[in-house]
């Protein structure tokens, strides 16, 4: 049994305005109990019994709630990124980020240098979009001219794409899922790409000589440098964060195509590693959720281990607001990496895991403060108690243990997204076990939270027009452009990061908001 670090929230952060103690718990909270929603399901968890479900199964109003998911907004808004991020950068040199909701350049795409992590997302988006037009073209909202669209698509991700093979052999990196699977992946799959399949196993190889086995674990970061701090001995140090659980899926992806156990091996002693080290058994008022009886985990984002020995030397964050605080993306990869290792390796411990990170991410979203909500612009015809007025309460916040703006409260829209990719993983897992109600609850809490991402935080719509066989988007309504699909996004916030840039579109977000969308399409339910 695994000795899970403890603790029970009874401090105050250094130069917080607030204790957590203070924080509404079960009783104080004005936002509606998870628990006690309407199933999503027409008869309740029988209609689970196969994990394909016929979207005729459900309520209507399912498509009607998250029509956004599947509107041509979506297609629109990467199609103008990839030609507008393509002007004057030809030779890829740098890669979409995010786009600053405020300032001179709001609104559009700030790009990163190419060897940034997050250089995958955006080719991974084209390549998402792709898989759509081709496995589930009835999912569109485009009803004429698919064809001409999947094309442009096709287009333009090889052309982003294309840069990705070289980065298969970097070995200065942990995020090689990050980077290479998004459009690697789909490249060999869709279109049986031996090349792109050759690149996964490449980067399988580089993230594998990271591995340290007196450690168990992946080296995540070579160096750590904020002010004060000053990390960066390759042979004392040895960085590892949460985030590292999602790169353990492209060395599972690797081992299953080439038979190389060492590459799954290493990816299960480092998830084994990381319940040690990475997860907080909570003890205190974030311990328990009605209908769940098993243990609630927050989550530490960077330790430091000592290479020679494998002993813990600190604890730290890079991206959140202090070492003992959740940060909401970490907790996020956190529930999205252990539901993927589950799949992997059918481990019970990393199911329990993943599960007990997302019951205490659904606990905060429900005891965050009322300030985190805000009127509707607009109420969709058919809305019922699911979608009332009100929209932002499972938007998270980007530290639920952070000072809190009451007029602006600071939201991380990517978290959200990232944590319901998880749960539907959550979900898909426990109905193959023949656990349908608690099945059932992380489905609903993942089309719970993307509904109301979409209503808080869905960007400035855009539209394509199809005009002898050329593809143009517009904006739907005039000087309003915004080159995401969602706001609300928070890179790092960390006051002693040296870079620190919050509130915008981010392109990971985006992503994961689209692979969303194609889970729901693989289980059948839309």
């Amino acid at each position: 049994m695994y000795q899970y670090l403890q603790r029970t929230h009874s401090f105050t952060m250094p130069g917080s305005i607030m204790s957590i103690d203070h924080l509404s718990d079960s009783s104080e909270s004005k936002g509606p109990e998870m628990t006690d929603l309407p199933s999503f399901a027409e008869g309740g968890s029988d209609v689970f019994r196969k994990t394909q479900i016929s979207a005729s199964q459900l309520p209507q109003s399912l498509e009607t709630r998250l029509n956004e998911l599947y509107d041509e907004n979506i297609t629109a808004k990467i199609l103008r990124a990839a030609r507008t991020c393509f002007e004057n950068n030809s030779s890829l040199a740098v890669y979409p980020e995010y786009v600053p909701q405020s300032g001179p350049d709001a609104g559009k795409y700030y790009c990163r240098e190419a060897d940034f992590w997050t250089c995958g997302f955006f080719p991974g988006s084209i390549y998402s979009l792709i898989e759509r037009y081709i496995k589930f073209p009835q999912s569109t909202s485009i009803k004429n001219d698919k064809d001409i669209v999947l094309k442009e698509l096709q287009k333009l991700g090889e052309v982003w794409s294309e840069p990705i093979h070289k980065m298969g052999l970097r070995t200065d990196t942990h995020d090689m899922s990050f980077i290479i699977q998004p459009s690697m992946r789909p490249r060999w799959e869709l279109f049986h790409d031996e090349r792109a399949l050759s690149t996964i196993i490449t980067a399988a190889e580089s993230l594998y000589s990271r591995y340290n086995r007196t450690l168990g674990a992946i080296r995540s970061w070579d160096q750590l440098t904020q002010n004060g701090v000053n990390i960066t001995s390759m042979d004392e140090d040895f960085l590892v964060i949460i985030d590292s659980m999602c790169n353990l899926d492209l060395l599972y992806y690797a081992a299953a195509h080439t038979g190389k156990t060492e590459f799954s091996t290493a990816a299960t002693t480092h998830a084994h590693k990381l319940l040690r080290a990475h997860l907080r058994h909570e003890t205190g008022k974030f311990s328990c959720r009605d209908g769940y009886d098993g243990p609630l985990f927050s989550t530490v984002h960077v330790t430091n281990f000592d290479p020679r020995t494998g002993d813990l030397k600190e604890t730290r964050t890079g991206q959140g607001y202090a070492k003992d605080s959740t940060w909401a993306r970490g907790q996020a990869w956190g529930i999205l990496g252990y539901a993927q290792t589950f799949q992997w390796t059918g481990h019970q411990e990393f199911l329990t895991a993943s599960r007990g990170l997302a019951e205490y991410f659904l606990l905060r979203l429900k005891n965050s403060p009322s300030c985190v909500e805000q009127m509707r612009k607009s109420n969709r015809a058919g809305d019922d108690k699911l979608s009332n007025l009100t929209c932002g309460r499972f938007v998270p916040l980007w530290d639920w243990d952070a000072p809190i703006d009451e007029t602006n409260p600071l939201r991380d829209s990517s978290a959200g997204v990232i944590a319901a990719n998880g749960m539907l993983i959550l979900a898909q897992s426990l109905f193959s076990l023949g656990e349908y109600t608690q099945g059932q609850r992380y489905l609903d809490s993942a089309l719970l939270i993307v509904e109301d991402t979409l209503a808080f935080s869905l960007a400035q719509k855009s539209s394509i027009s199809i005009e002898k066989s050329q593809v143009s988007v517009r904006d739907v309504l005039s000087d309003t452009s915004f080159d995401a699909i969602l706001k609300n996004a928070t890179a790092n916030f960390n006051a002693q990061d040296h870079r620190r840039y919050w509130d915008h579109g981010l392109v990971y977000g985006d992503y994961y908001l689209i692979e969303f969308g194609n889970r729901l399409l693989r289980m059948g339910l839309v």
